[in-house]
Parts: structure tokens; C-alpha cells; sequence
């Protein structure tokens, strides 16, 4: 395969923190070497029916995916699968709803945690971690440079065409703290900071890059419904294809199409959203 894409999802981000707060990526756009646009989410706007349709490019309604605590292992085609179908190395560094989603489910801890399988055909390459014991007191997330560099080096080892990264940090601050407040200030600025290196080295490394949320989150920390806070998020884009208009919006379900053109890898028929880049 010709080329080669990472798509990293700080979970839980609504539009205007991306903009306001993320001074990196943000210089980027302004010396247009990215390109960003407003990102709506599918309906429910919660997390694991968002992780569902990024991937498989439909709805909650149709892949059944409808919340958090109904995880299964979806039947649609997804971006990993059809990667695999055209020769590509498919990799994943996230929570493991998403080994539970794409490769095999229920997740066992000693089993998915961490594996390499080269025949697999949806994740070859999968890092993952669980949150166990999460809620407001300790969030149980890990360091996001740590997620980083293990994304940088499942790349370096085995040549990954296409990677995925998913961090659950920005989310779990916004339900603790909420969105106008010091602590989620500094937060996106962490965040921001720790990424922009490695957004320099995969781009040195040839990779294209999308940076986006699954969602948004509204002034008390919540997201689920069709508020824009809760489904609006920001999608930053680097590489050499032109994208829509800056005022245009982004459907999530859009997603697994872009990713698997810029990939010359087969859409699978149920992916009937176009891609917005060419």
C-alpha cells in the first residue's frame, strides 16, 4: 500500500477546546499544514457507539452498538478488516472496548491485553487498556506520552499502514471538572504539548494524520444527546489531499470511508457516507 495514516482520538473533546486551547495543532492550521473542520458525532453521542460507527462507517441503530455497557463484537466490515482484505498492517493503542469491538470479545485481560498477530484480520498489532476501578476520585488513565510512544513504536517495529490511538483523558476531566475551568485549561495544554512531537515524527515517518474526538461534552460534563456540545468536536487533517470548505461539518460516519480512499483500501458496501477528502 502506497500510503500510510494514523487516526488519533482524544476522547471527549468538545469543538471549542480544540480551538481555543490546543496551540500546537492550532499553528498548524494557521501555516496550513493542517486542515481542520467541525466534527459531528452519531446519535448516541457516548463512546463506545461512537468508537462502533468511526470504524464501521454506520449508525448505532444498524450495528446495535447503543452505549458503554452494551460492547460486543460488531458484524459490519471496519476500517481494520477492510485494510487487512488489501494487504495493509493494521495496529491499535486504546481502551479495550475496542479490541472488544474489532477483534474478539469478551476481552480477557491476560489474553488482549497486548498481542501480536500477524494472520488476524482485523487488529495485527493491539496495546490495550481497561480503566478498571475509573470514577471521579481516580480516573485510571494512562499517561497519554506513554500511549504515544507505544503507538510511535508499533509503528517502527512493524510498519503499520494504518494505526489507531484512542485516550480517554480529556473525557474523564470533563466529567470531573467540566470544560470552563482551570483544571481542563491546563489539561488540553498537556495534552497538546505531549502530542505535537510525535505529530512531527509520524509525519517525518510518512504517516497522514487525523487528530479528532468521538464527541463532545457540554457545560456539565455530559454528552450522549444531540446537543451541539455533546456531539460537536473539532477533526484536524495533515497531510497532501483537500478537504471541504473550513465552514464545513464533518459527519462522524464519514470517517471509515475517507480513511480506507486515502488507503486505497476497499469501502465496504456499508459504508455509504463519501469521504471528504480527495
Amino acid at each position: 500500500m502506497a500510503r500510510k495514516l494514523l487516526l488519533i482520538i482524544l476522547d471527549g473533546v468538545p469543538y471549542g477546546n480544540f480551538r481555543r486551547l490546543f496551540g500546537n495543532l492550532e499553528a498548524w492550521v494557521a501555516s496550513a499544514d493542517a486542515q481542520v473542520w467541525r466534527h459531528r458525532s452519531v446519535l448516541p453521542s457516548i463512546s463506545a457507539s461512537c468508537y462502533a460507527s468511526i470504524h464501521t462507517g454506520v449508525p448505532p441503530v444498524e450495528h446495535g452498538c447503543t452505549g458503554n455497557a452494551n460492547v460486543f463484537r460488531l458484524s459490519p466490515e471496519d476500517v481494520f478488516s477492510q485494510v487487512r482484505k488489501a494487504g495493509g498492517i493494521t495496529g491499535a493503542v486504546a481502551h479495550s472496548f475496542w479490541s472488544e469491538l474489532f477483534n474478539r470479545s469478551p476481552f480477557d485481560l491476560v489474553r488482549d491485553i497486548e498481542y501480536d498477530e500477524p494472520d488476524s484480520r482485523t487488529i495485527n498489532h493491539g496495546r490495550f487498556h481497561t480503566m478498571s476501578g475509573y470514577g471521579k476520585v481516580n480516573q485510571m488513565t494512562p499517561s497519554d506520552v506513554d500511549l504515544f510512544a507505544t503507538l510511535t513504536r508499533l509503528c517502527e517495529r512493524f510498519g503499520l499502514t494504518y494505526g489507531m490511538l484512542h485516550t480517554c483523558t480529556l473525557d474523564s476531566m470533563g466529567h470531573r471538572f467540566f470544560h470552563d475551568c482551570p483544571e481542563m485549561d491546563h489539561a488540553c495544554f498537556a495534552m497538546d504539548e505531549m502530542l505535537a512531537p510525535f505529530v512531527t515524527r509520524w509525519r517525518d515517518m510518512g504517516y497522514e494524520i487525523i487528530v479528532t474526538a468521538d464527541h463532545g461534552q457540554d457545560a456539565r460534563g455530559h454528552h450522549g444527546g444531540r446537543d451541539p456540545l455533546q456531539q460537536e468536536t473539532a477533526l484536524y487533517y495533515f497531510g497532501p489531499a483537500k478537504g471541504p470548505e473550513p465552514d464545513a461539518v464533518i459527519d462522524q460516519l464519514q470517517l471509515a470511508p475517507t480513511i480506507l480512499s486515502r488507503l486505497d483500501a476497499p469501502v465496504a458496501p456499508t459504508m455509504k457516507a463519501a469521504s471528504f477528502l480527495s
